[in-house]
Order: structure tokens, then C-alpha cells, then sequence
């Protein structure tokens, strides 16, 4: 007989609401979900199309409409067995006004200790190592209160830890963070080998560097599942977010802004990697490298003023991405009058003057 190595498991998913006798349906028959030790899986979708109905169904807030969960092979249990094993991080602000820090943090060990709270030396190392490993020691003492919406986000999460259980759902845990925040959480959260993990968010592009797995719901219920990498190649993700608005640009792995189209412009850019070894060929590689960047992110500017960039010379205008010594400088070309520029600000103020 196999063993099942899921922490959970559901078949034939539906959730939604119950109104008195009427059933709110938000997605209906899901594919079978499950989720394993070791894995971060994003739910990725369009606003309304069911990510927190789906993930507070999972954690045991709201009932299914109809299916099953199985957590760890068995039904849900009592609410105390539940909070053993699911941990959840919501984005509903924590009310308290005499609550520290410290004290809301270790009410992520009442499983264990009871409503009493008495904390044994075990559930103090477990909060401690909570508050250290989300980087809010200098919070402990404040009043919860007090906490700015991404200092709050933060000590949630580290009560959620000082639970300890093998699954963690959190809803939208990057939306108060800012950048260097919130990639210390998908690191930290990475580290969390022994936990299974599922993370609702609107953050398209940091899912897609950082998921294992990723559950893709739509509005009508439409749903898809898999690595990120696979849904990209198959168009999925074109697809799900396509609008008048951006596309998705499965090369670049990126969503894009679109432009109308407007005037053509010629664009050339420098980068072949000079052949051979030693120091020389690694300086020539680095220059190269770094030629691209500067090329890609010229492009981009170009587009993002309206220009159509076509190749150069076919049309009146062409810039020329030119090396001089360890720098780069742009070369406007418009007939016989060549203008260079030092910083790509420069180079659109000419072109919009």
C-alpha cells in the first residue's frame, strides 16, 4: 500500500457562501489539490475570482460547499486538533490595544499550552526563534496598536511560526512590504523545509521566481495548477490576464504595459563577447554583459515613450549604443547631425524637444 505524502489533500472542491437556503458558488469542482512538506505553491488570480474564499475553505474558517479536505490522510478534527496543524495569516488587522508584541506572538502557541497561556521553556524558544527569524526583535515590547500595517504584517507572521504545524496559508502576506521585506520573507518562508505552504498574492512576477507550484484561478471558476514555468509555455498566463491594458511577455517573463503604437525609431546596440581567455576575455564578458543591459533597458525607454523600435537606419531617426572606455554614451542620428548623450534622460529629452 502507497503512502500518501500529502499534508492535505481535497476531491471535488466547491466553495462559496450559504445565504439561507441558497448556495453561492465561487468555484466548483476543483481538480484534485494537494499540498506536500517542502512546498511553496502560489494561488495566483484576478481580483473576485475566489483566492481568499478558496484559502480560508482550506483552513477550516468557512465550510466547503461540497468535496472533501483531508489533512494529513483524515478529516479536519476539533478546531484544537486543526490549530496543531494549520497556521493561517490573514490581512484583517490584529485589534488590541494592550497587547504587545511579545504577548501576540506567543498566543501562536496556545495549541499547546491552553488559554491559559502558562509558556514552558519549549513554547519560549519557539517564540523567540519566531521573533528573530522575522526580524522584529526591536518590536517585542510595543503595543500592538502602534504597529505600522508592514510592521504588523510581519509579527503575524511570526505568530504564525511560533505555531510550528507542517501547513502555513498566508493571504496576500507581501501587501504592506516593501521590496527588500518581501524578499525576505520569500526567503524565509523557503527555508521552511519541513512545511507545506500556500500563499495567495497579486505579486505576478515574484510567484513566478519563487513558487514550486502554482494554482491559477479564474472569475466563472476556471482553474489551473502546475509549475510556473509549464503554465507560462502552455500561453496560460497570457491568457488569464490578458486585457486591453498589458500583456504578458512570456520571453521576458514579465507583464508589459501597452503603448499606442507610435513613431518608428532605429536602435543599435553593441555586445559581442570577445573570444579567447584569461582576465582580458572575463573584462570583455563583463562589458558585454553589462552593453545588454544597457541595450534592454534603453529599448524599454524608447517603447515606453511610444516609439516603434525597428532596425537601424529604416527610420528618421536611429540611436546607436557606442562603448567609450569603460562607459556607454548614446548617439542620436537624425540624417547628418549626430548628438551624444551621457544618460538615457538625456537622450528622450532630446527626443521629446
Amino acid at each position: 500500500m502507497s503512502i500518501d505524502p500529502s499534508l492535505l489533500r481535497t476531491r471535488d472542491l466547491r466553495t462559496g457562501y450559504r445565504s439561507g437556503a441558497k448556495r453561492i458558488v465561487v468555484a466548483g469542482s476543483l481538480p484534485e489539490l494537494n499540498i506536500q512538506a517542502g512546498q511553496l505553491i502560489c494561488l495566483l488570480g484576478p481580483n473576485g475570482s475566489g483566492k481568499s474564499t478558496l484559502l480560508r475553505t482550506l483552513a477550516g474558517l468557512q465550510p466547503a460547499l461540497g468535496g472533501t479536505i483531508h489533512i494529513d490522510g483524515a478529516g479536519r478534527g476539533t478546531p484544537a486538533e486543526l490549530a496543531k496543524r494549520i497556521s493561517l495569516v490573514l490581512t484583517d488587522r490584529v485589534r488590541g490595544n494592550n497587547l504587545t508584541v511579545y504577548s501576540l506572538i506567543a498566543l501562536g502557541r496556545y495549541p499547546y499550552s491552553g488559554w491559559l497561556g502558562g509558556l514552558d521553556e519549549a513554547d519560549k524558544a519557539a517564540v523567540e526563534w519566531a521573533i528573530v527569524s522575522t526580524g522584529v526583535e526591536a518590536l517585542r515590547n510595543r503595543k500592538v496598536h502602534t504597529l505600522s500595517d508592514g510592521e504588523s504584517q510581519k509579527v503575524m507572521l511570526a505568530r504564525a511560526l511560533a505555531q510550528d504545524t507542517p501547513i502555513l496559508m498566508l493571504d496576500e502576506p507581501t501587501a504592506h512590504l516593501d521590496l527588500p521585506s518581501r524578499i525576505r520573507l520569500m526567503r524565509l518562508l523557503h527555508r521552511q523545509t519541513r512545511k507545506g505552504i500556500l500563499l495567495s498574492t497579486h505579486e505576478l512576477d515574484l510567484a513566478l521566481q519563487v513558487a514550486d507550484e502554482v494554482w491559477l484561478l479564474q472569475p466563472g471558476g476556471g482553474f489551473y495548477k502546475g509549475a510556473p514555468e509549464d503554465l507560462v509555455l502552455d500561453g496560460i498566463f497570457e491568457a488569464a490576464f490578458a486585457n486591453e491594458d498589458i500583456h504578458f511577455d512570456r520571453e521576458a517573463g514579465t507583464f508589459v504595459i501597452h503603448t499606442e503604437a507610435g513613431k518608428p525609431i532605429g536602435f543599435s546596440g553593441e555586445g559581442a563577447v570577445a573570444s579567447g581567455e584569461g582576465g582580458v576575455a572575463s573584462l570583455e564578458r563583463a562589458v558585454a554583459s553589462a552593453e545588454r543591459a544597457i541595450a534592454f533597458w534603453t529599448e524599454r525607454a524608447l517603447r515606453r515613450e511610444g516609439y516603434v523600435v525597428v532596425a537601424p537606419g529604416s527610420a528618421p531617426h536611429t540611436v546607436r549604443l557606442c562603448r567609450e572606455g569603460s562607459g556607454f554614451r548614446w548617439r542620436l542620428e537624425a540624417g547628418k547631425t549626430v548628438i551624444e548623450y551621457d544618460s538615457i534622460s538625456g537622450l528622450l529629452q532630446a527626443l521629446r524637444g
